[in-house]
């Protein structure tokens, strides 16, 4: 089959198409054949060398993807060869086939395509866990999510409208801040032009944000502290602006706050606080949303497999709304690059 490989860590030109070898899916596992993948910012990370695939994952890039079923390994019971599925996955994506575990399974929702498919496994896991699960996002609360132009940060608006939450982003460009708008937040704050502490107060009556989702990291932490409200909660799921940072517990203690940091990918397959407790609460909760169209994956651009580093350099360069998909040609077609 072919899939991307990496033949150093480096930039996007590192990333090259070659035949490797089919996966085989063990006990409790199918095989998918691939339609399309999709890009996030752990590819990146990947592909520079400073984000190794969990003990036992794909060296493969690519932490999403739709397909049909192609063959079931042992054990596995509920679905069939054909079957039209997207899923969330440890690595592997950017291949024509993967071998993925049972549990991280979601069926296409009603209405997409699998190219739309293949755009909402990581940002819906993400996203719900973040809110629901760890957040505890509720009616009325205040949320404020950074870095709102994002695939993460599209599904975290209509999420939080899904919730009954009301929405602040933050983002740089205009066109972004009218995008985010237009899903329905209800606040849109330029961070290159606006201190968006104070706009957080503004925009809330003095009361702050109730959670904050934050891809930010280090660079954010003092400055989301003050924007919280009193027993607000923060968030962190990336570190695009840095791992450390100094913690003033005074300043959270006197707010009752809290500060958690989550990552999907390292979490167990089964088990409390698995990805098998998020899948089946997504798909529980949110997908009849994505079905019915209240929720919508959100995509920038669609492009084919021999694409994959401009892809990369696109999202690098910040300047998409939503997703990035990549469409990989059947199995048994396609001419390696080697």
């Amino acid at each position: 089959m072919l899939a991307v490989v990496v033949d150093q860590p480096g930039g996007p030109e590192q990333l090259r198409i070659a035949e490797v070898p089919d996966p085989v899916p063990g006990p409790g596992e199918v095989l998918l054949d691939v339609a399309a993948t999709a890009v996030n910012r752990a590819d990146l990370l990947q592909r520079q060398g400073h984000y190794p695939p969990p003990p036992g994952a794909s060296e493969i890039l690519g932490l999403e993807c739709a397909g049909t079923v192609a063959a079931l390994g042992a054990g596995v019971t509920g679905w069939s060869v054909g079957d039209a599925v997207c899923a969330l996955l440890a690595g592997g994506g950017y291949a024509q086939r993967v071998a993925v575990p049972v549990t991280q399974l979601l069926p296409v929702p009603d209405g997409l395509t699998l190219e739309q498919a293949a755009a909402l496994p990581e940002v819906t896991c993400t996203v719900w866990s973040n809110l629901v699960l760890v957040g505890g996002l509720r009616r009325g609360q205040w949320l404020l999510v950074h870095g709102g132009a994002s695939g993460i940060g599209t599904m975290a608006i209509q999420v939080g409208l899904l919730l009954g939450a009301r929405v602040i982003v933050t983002a740089s460009r205009p066109d972004a801040l009218q995008e985010c708008l237009a899903l329905g937040a209800e606040a849109a704050i330029n961070y290159t032009e606006e201190d968006f502490v104070e706009r957080v107060r503004d925009i809330t009556g003095g009361h702050g944000a109730d959670l904050v989702l934050d891809l930010v990291g280090a660079k954010y932490l003092a400055r989301n502290i003050a924007a919280l409200a009193d027993g607000g909660r923060i968030v962190v799921i990336g570190m695009q602006g840095g791992a450390k940072a100094e913690l003033d517990l005074g300043a959270l203690l006197q707010i009752r706050g809290s500060v958690t940091a989550t990552a999907l990918r390292t979490r167990p397959l089964v088990g409390p606080g698995s990805k098998a407790e998020v899948i089946d609460a997504v798909r529980r909760d949110l997908w009849p949303a994505i079905a019915d169209g209240r929720v919508r994956p959100v995509i920038d651009e669609v492009v084919p497999l021999v694409e994959i580093a401009a892809a990369h350099a696109r999202l690098a360069e910040g300047g998409h709304v939503g997703k990035i998909v990549v469409t990989l040609p059947g199995p048994g077609t396609g001419t390696s690059t080697s």
